[in-house]
């Protein structure tokens, strides 16, 4: 096997038991999404574009205790003995430590075309159909409330913060994701960030409309 169906092997036995929006299959979208992003932009490093995305939530920080730095711990320790040279590990571990949302917070320390390919491509998991089936299931998995009109939208200081949420899932939606579609770094991103903000919007039109019809 080549190291990218080893890395493969790899995630789906270490995310065997996760939770349903952080499984095996989000790691499949984000992955099959970045080399399809990458294919349309014609540019940037493949193998780092295809690990960086297949081990991007090897260890998210919601289910390991806030730990921010296990997850890339645990793909460089896995990608050191997979025979990668010292700038490939640093550059894949880079893209792993600053991919994720974290509350909102801009992040400056990476600005490579492969961290932006992955971040697009995670981002875009986040939002559309997909993105509303894994933020109710996510929700139910916390045992939150689908809706509460009388909890405010919040904004988060730190990525302690937005992880210690217990807001309601549509609350989730004003507090993040529909931030997305202005988040997105590359132009084909920026068009399926824009299809799935609509779908996203129309979503909301038609709950509220059934949440109260008078």
């Amino acid at each position: 096997m080549n190291i990218v169906q080893n890395t493969v092997c790899f995630v789906k036995e270490t995310l065997k038991d996760a939770e349903g929006g952080h499984d095996w299959y989000h790691i499949e979208r984000v992955w099959k999404t970045a080399v399809y992003i990458r294919k349309k932009e014609g540019k940037g490093d493949l193998l780092i574009i295809e690990l960086a995305a297949l081990l991007h939530d090897i260890s998210d920080p919601k289910f390991n205790g806030g730990d921010e730095e296990k997850g890339t711990l645990v793909a460089y320790e896995f990608l050191k003995d997979q025979g990668l040279i010292q700038d490939q590990l640093d550059h894949i571990r880079e893209i792993i430590r600053h991919v994720s949302y974290k509350g909102g917070r801009a992040q400056d320390q990476i600005s490579t075309i492969e961290f932006q390919i992955v971040q697009d491509a995670d981002r875009l998991d986040a939002i559309g159909a997909i993105g509303i089936a894994r933020a109710f299931n996510y929700g139910g998995f916390k045992n939150r409330p689908i809706h509460d009109p009388e909890q405010p939208l919040q904004e988060y200081d730190d990525p302690e913060a937005y992880h210690r949420s217990d807001a309601a899932t549509i609350n989730h939606f004003y507090e993040k994701l529909l931030k997305l579609k202005d988040l997105m770094n590359t132009p084909t991103g920026k068009k399926m960030a824009g299809e799935r903000h609509d779908y996203m919007l129309g979503f909301l039109d038609r709950f509220y409309s059934e949440w109260d019809p008078t």
